[in-house]
């Protein structure tokens, strides 16, 4: 069987289901019937899917499984979460603004006692530790 294609190959809009049948009865419903928004994604960002849930949708896993960066993966999440309608939290993004050295010299500044946990927050979300 081949995949369900989703977009007009002439015009590209949506395409809809109009007829749905059983091969064991041969019973046939004619209608309009939506494939549902995960119909909405690339064959990309279904994959991207499957490894979230494969990965229980720890993006830490996913950055070892897919072999990117954190930021990368935070990125495709987003893309997917855009391609089913839905809105990003900007909050959420925020949070990732500092690169991967960034993060762990503030880790281990955290750690050896130079910086607070709130110092070291601020400063992971991309603030500076006097705009708190």
């Amino acid at each position: 069987m081949y995949p369900v294609i989703t977009q007009c190959p002439v015009c590209h809009d949506p395409l809809i289901v109009a007829r749905l049948y059983c091969p064991s009865c041969a019973t046939a419903i004619d209608g309009r019937f939506s494939l549902g928004r995960l119909a909405k994604l690339s064959e990309e960002q279904l994959a991207f899917v499957e490894t979230f849930v494969h990965c229980e949708g720890k993006l830490t896993r996913m950055q070892e499984e897919l072999g990117i960066s954190y930021p990368t993966v935070r990125s495709r999440l987003e893309d997917v979460i855009r391609a089913l309608g839905y809105e990003v939290d900007a909050s959420a993004t925020a949070a990732f603004v500092v690169s991967e050295d960034e993060r762990r010299a503030i880790l281990a500044d955290l750690a050896a006692g130079r910086i607070t946990s709130e110092v070291a927050m601020n400063l992971l979300q991309g603030k500076n530790s006097a705009d708190a």
